[in-house]
Formats: C-alpha cells, sequence, structure tokens
C-alpha cells in the first residue's frame, strides 16, 4: 500500500481521451458530434479518487449519457441510479451543495466528487446500440491493464456486468504471476464474491445498472447498496 502517483493516472487519461484506435466507433462518436456539437464525443476518462480502496468498471459510455458530457456514468439514467447509492453510503459527496438535498450529476463540472471508490470501464468509447466489437474491447483492454497497475491501494473490484467480470479475470490471467485461474471456477451472478489467494483483489460481481435492468426490477437500489455495503466491509476486513 502507498499513495498513488496521481500524475501517472492523469498521463493515461489524457493519452486515452485522444486514442483513435477504433476506426467504427471514431466514425461514429464523430457523427454525433456533427449533430450535436456541444457534446463530448470523445473517449471518456476513468473518474474518482486515485487512492481508492474501491474500484467500479462498468462497460461503455452511453450515447446521451457520458459520451455526452464527457464524465462516466453522467447524465443518464444508469448514472442517476449508482450516484444516488454512492451518495446515501458515504462513497461520494457534492462540496458545492453541502447542506442541500441530492441532486443527481448533470455535467462534469458539476462538483461531484467520489471518496474510496474509483470508477473504469471497458471500453471508452460509445459504441452503436451500446455494444462495442470484440476487437475495440481488446483495443481497450490494453489502457484498463496499465490503468489497474498504477493504483497501490484497491481491495475490491466490483465489475458491473459479465463483460467487465470478464474483463477484470482477463487481466489476472494475463498479467500476474500467480497460480492460474480457471475461468469456469468464476461464474458471474448477481453479488457473487470471490476472494482467493489467486486474485490481487476481492472481486464482486454486479448487474449493471442499465434502464434495462433497473426498470424491469432485476436490480433494485437494495440489490445494489448491498453489493457496495458488502465491498466496504471487505475493505475494512483487508490489512
Amino acid at each position: 500500500m502507498g499513495r498513488t502517483d496521481e500524475s501517472n493516472i492523469a498521463k493515461l487519461q489524457n493519452k486515452i481521451i485522444k486514442c483513435k484506435k477504433c476506426p467504427r466507433l471514431a466514425k461514429y462518436i464523430a457523427g454525433i458530434k456533427e449533430k450535436y456539437p456541444s457534446y463530448w464525443c470523445k473517449p471518456v476518462p476513468s473518474f474518482g479518487d486515485a487512492n481508492a480502496q474501491i474500484l467500479i468498471i462498468g462497460l461503455a459510455p452511453g450515447r446521451f449519457g457520458s459520451n455526452r458530457t464527457g464524465r462516466m456514468f453522467t447524465g443518464d439514467s444508469s448514472g442517476d441510479f449508482m450516484y444516488k447509492i454512492l451518495y446515501e453510503i458515504g462513497l461520494c459527496d457534492n462540496p458545492l451543495r453541502k447542506g442541500l438535498p441530492w441532486q443527481v450529476p448533470t455535467n462534469a463540472n458539476d462538483g461531484l466528487r467520489l471518496k474510496n471508490c474509483y470508477i473504469t470501464a471497458m471500453a471508452r468509447c460509445a459504441p452503436p446500440q451500446n455494444k462495442p466489437a470484440p476487437q475495440e474491447l481488446s483495443n481497450c483492454f490494453n489502457y484498463f491493464e496499465e490503468e489497474i497497475k498504477l493504483f497501490k491501494n484497491v481491495k475490491v473490484v466490483i465489475a458491473l456486468g459479465k463483460i467487465a467480470f470478464d474483463g477484470y479475470l482477463k487481466f489476472v490471467r494475463a498479467d500476474l504471476c500467480v497460480c492460474p485461474i480457471k475461468k469456469k471456477d468464476f461464474k458471474f451472478f448477481h453479488g457473487a464474491t470471490y476472494r482467493s489467494k489467486n486474485l490481487p483483489h476481492v472481486l464482486i460481481a454486479s448487474y449493471h445498472p442499465s434502464r434495462q435492468n433497473t426498470n424491469t426490477g432485476r436490480l433494485t437500489p437494495k440489490m445494489f447498496k448491498d453489493i457496495f455495503k458488502n465491498a466496504i466491509e471487505y475493505c475494512n476486513e483487508i490489512h
């Protein structure tokens, strides 16, 4: 454990923002930019407390969410759902609204601050139909791989959805000199928790807070909040 070098985090985010590795995605978000000039429409950088103990992994920016605002999980229903939960359990606040009721985040400059958590994603550009292609995920994985190695204090990883879950396991298999892990030993389901000497972090799986899950009751606020409560408990246990 130690302090994360935030300058290295910032350099990586600047590199990500300039990325054009995926022609299909670059063309897609450029087309959105033509129609909506005020939109961010670039790869979306990670966001949060660089010395956090909890790392949250999402899938990809939403066309009208973080692709519009330039900050992860900001500007759409997924973020509205998630940030309210994080606020309620003390993992985010907004110093600009001290003493005022909670208000959903609206833009990258609204004062929202994450506390002891950091948000990243397996894909950085908004994909058509919210579905990045395998090669696009592979291109972005290199950034995820570089980023996660920079963190000094992460104890718990929360994977929002199966793609994030599989991406984290890919990192473990590819980069860490530990006993080999077998994919079949790691099943994705909501609340699945893996704590093993073969993993560098506690891994917790959660359904993604997408509208398809939250509007249908597949993912309720209580279910989601329990994921983060458990993560906090694990952080307190691990020394």
